[in-house]
């Protein structure tokens, strides 16, 4: 007998998903192996981290999506949630690309 955890709330999988389920965590048993761990890439300096963050407030700015008037606490709450992200130094790159996408535009 097997058991697959699942949301109670969709606990039913098609006889696929199952099926590749069932052959994954077989082949995981008869190698005795265990999952890969998620590879980790460079994490993001310190000064391309607050590079970005200043980039970041100049592209909110011109957008007039920052009131620099009433500015609240948009970008504290902004460098938190990017910090827990833990940034890797391509993250930080592909987010200054998007705004400087953003900024042609604009």
């Amino acid at each position: 007998m097997a058991h697959i955890p699942a949301d109670p709330g969709y606990s039913s999988l098609n006889l696929a998903a199952a099926v590749q389920v069932m052959a994954y965590e077989a082949r995981l048993a008869a190698l005795g192996a265990q999952p890969l761990p998620a590879a980790e890439l460079a994490p993001a300096r310190h000064e391309d981290v607050e590079n970005f963050y200043v980039h970041l407030e100049q592209s909110l700015l011109a957008s007039g999506f920052l009131n620099p008037a009433n500015p609240k606490r948009l970008l504290p709450r902004l460098r938190r949630l990017f910090g827990r992200a833990r940034l890797e130094q391509d993250e930080v790159n592909i987010l200054r690309g998007m705004l400087n996408s953003f900024d042609k535009n604009t």
